[in-house]
């Protein structure tokens, strides 16, 4: 559709902002620019980077102004293994089967029965195979493909992702106990303290939920995009180890969320996030977004002004 097509279609002028986002309609805009139309249309009100107060505030000054190049490495799901295995060990890294440039190269006979392949450098770019003799090779393609062509950075300005090399890796595929899908224990720290934990059930499915619990596994009264479970997720048995490694690789950054996974007693690392949601979800009740915001500390501009 044309941009006149859109503008006919969409009379919200905010909404509009987010559907030639997607188009890809926005991507010449400074990102600063970009950044400032996008919170308007997401979150509905004002973005002040002068004098940033909340959590979703505070994730675009960081977007802009925190800039260390490490931070590419930490968000390649390919390089940064090596990057973890270095601070907390290789035990708690998920093997990896291989690594590609392009589809046409992955070499399907080498692999296992089971598996699964993701993108380095996105997010969503992930195929779960159980039964290699059933896997839709054609569907795989058009998905893996897709995300290859695809750069992350320009969806929510997340800079760390821009540069990342697009590849494919295969890992071993991971079952806990009965469960379907791996539940996600994503650890929210600030300035290196764990303070909450995100417990994702049902990941990526239609019936995905989320959770927030405090260190001490005390659920908390908060939802942002998804709701909350109406199953009880008991204590990971794996929590403290979980919330020591979090420290660990989250020292010296002022928000770093560290996701892992729980595989029958064990403790596996999943991927960092800079951005949590990238800063656009509400948080219900909304003064979450005040507390989290106070828990960050920001740091010295390392970027200068005009991105």
């Amino acid at each position: 559709m044309k941009m006149s097509g859109i503008i006919k279609t969409i009379k919200d002028p905010w909404h509009l902002v987010i559907a030639l986002s997607q188009r890809g309609l926005l991507d010449h805009l400074s990102d600063k620019t970009y950044l400032k139309l996008n919170y308007r249309a997401r979150l509905g009100r004002k973005l002040d980077l002068e004098n940033p107060q909340t959590f979703n505030e505070k994730m675009q000054w960081l977007k802009l102004y925190n800039r260390k190049p490490i931070y590419t490495t930490m968000v390649d799901k390919y390089e940064v293994k090596k990057y973890v295995a270095d601070i907390i060990g290789e035990r708690y890294i998920i093997p990896t089967l291989g690594v590609w440039d392009s589809f046409e190269d992955i070499d399907f006979d080498a692999l296992p029965d089971q598996f699964v392949l993701k993108t380095t450098h996105d997010s969503g770019g992930v195929v779960v195979c159980k039964n290699k003799n059933s896997l839709d090779k054609g569907k795989t393609e058009e998905k893996l493909k897709s995300s290859l062509n695809r750069n992350y950075y320009y969806h929510g300005r997340e800079w760390p992702y821009k540069d990342v090399k697009p590849r494919i890796i295969a890992e071993r595929f991971m079952q806990d106990r009965d469960f379907e899908v791996l539940n996600v224990f994503k650890i929210f720290n600030f300035n290196g303290e764990p303070k909450i934990i995100q417990a994702i059930q049902g990941d990526k499915t239609k019936d995905e939920s989320i959770d927030y619990f405090d260190t001490a596994w005390n659920k908390l009264v908060l939802r942002q995009n998804f709701k909350n479970s109406a199953k009880k997720l008991p204590k990971p048995e794996t929590l403290d180890e979980m919330l020591e490694l979090a420290k660990k690789l989250s020292k010296g950054h002022p928000f770093l969320r560290t996701d892992f996974y729980e595989v029958n007693g064990k403790v596996y690392f999943s991927e960092f996030t800079f951005f949590s949601d990238s800063g656009m979800a509400k948080f219900e009740p909304s003064e979450w977004d005040i507390t989290l915001g106070e828990w960050i500390k920001l740091p010295k501009q390392n970027q200068k002004e005009g991105t």
